[in-house]
């Protein structure tokens, strides 16, 4: 029998739909295409809801089993209940590789916990206003306002590059829901963020040589074995390009996989001047 390593990752894919998007499901599915193959597909809801009228046309595009689960209360409904007794019948019965997971309802957190703890992985879709308990129980989170479609990207680009009609006002152009531009986070701010930096620079120093440098995929294995991260979080397509973007790290062999990193502080500690 192949072993994992051998294989494409066999994924469950369970879709809170009352918190979900459906104009999103295409980058969910692209992004997690990538990671292995996508064997289950399910999303719940109670169906008979006008607010999920939009997830109709996506369910029989893309391929999604649709879980009706009515509402046993005004005040919430049991959609979570079901889908945490289907994710622990598929952990025991199908045991898939991997979960992904799209809600941004905090009540998932010990479902994914126990996932993970039964050595499943968990990819975690949701909001911005995430919880961070159910962001940082996830293997990796990605927020669903940094997932952007190729579409997207060529309007706001052709937008853009457009020049302006001869005797005309140039015309209102609507911004794409979601622009990387406005997304990537400004490198001053990234410094302001204690809690990345102090990530980040641990990781480098725990992988670090003799000569401080790491290897940029060893520091990112090293982040992700702690806790979920995705540098497209804050607007940064790579690791490497947020590591820069903060100008509190040094690169060398940019655009080969031996690209490497190094504090700047420990940069100056080793040519012996004071560190700032």
């Amino acid at each position: 029998m192949p072993s994992i390593a051998e294989r494409q990752l066999r994924i469950a894919l369970l879709i809170d739909a009352d918190n979900a998007p459906a104009e999103k499901i295409d980058e969910i599915l692209t992004e997690l295409s990538t990671l292995g193959e996508i064997n289950v597909r399910r999303a719940y809801g109670n169906w008979t809801k006008s607010g999920l009228v939009g997830w109709q046309n996506r369910l029989l595009e893309f391929a999604i089993l649709p879980m009706q689960q009515f509402d046993y209360s005004r005040q919430k409904n049991a959609t979570d209940m079901a889908m945490t007794v289907d994710a622990m019948e598929l952990l025991y019965n199908d045991k898939p590789d991997a979960f992904g997971i799209v809600s941004s309802d905090a009540d998932f957190t010990p479902l994914v916990m126990h996932l993970r703890s039964k050595g499943a992985a968990v990819y975690g879709f949701g909001a911005q206003q995430t919880p961070k308990p159910f962001v940082n129980a996830c293997s990796r989170f990605l927020y669903l306002e940094s997932l952007v479609s190729d579409d997207e990207v060529i309007a706001a680009t052709e937008a853009a590059a457009a020049p302006p009609q001869p005797g005309k006002a140039p015309a209102a152009v609507a911004t794409p829901p979601v622009a990387t531009e406005r997304l990537r986070i400004p490198g001053p701010q990234l410094r302001q963020d204690s809690r990345l930096m102090t990530l980040l620079r641990y990781a480098v120093q725990a992988s670090q040589d003799e000569s401080g440098w790491a290897r940029v995929g060893a520091v990112g294995q090293q982040i992700g074995n702690k806790t979920s991260f995705d540098s497209r979080n804050y607007g940064y397509a790579t690791l490497t390009k947020l590591l820069n973007a903060t100008q509190a790290f040094e690169l060398r062999d940019e655009g080969t996989p031996r690209v490497s990193v190094r504090d700047k502080r420990a940069a100056t500690r080793s040519n012996g001047a004071p560190a700032a």
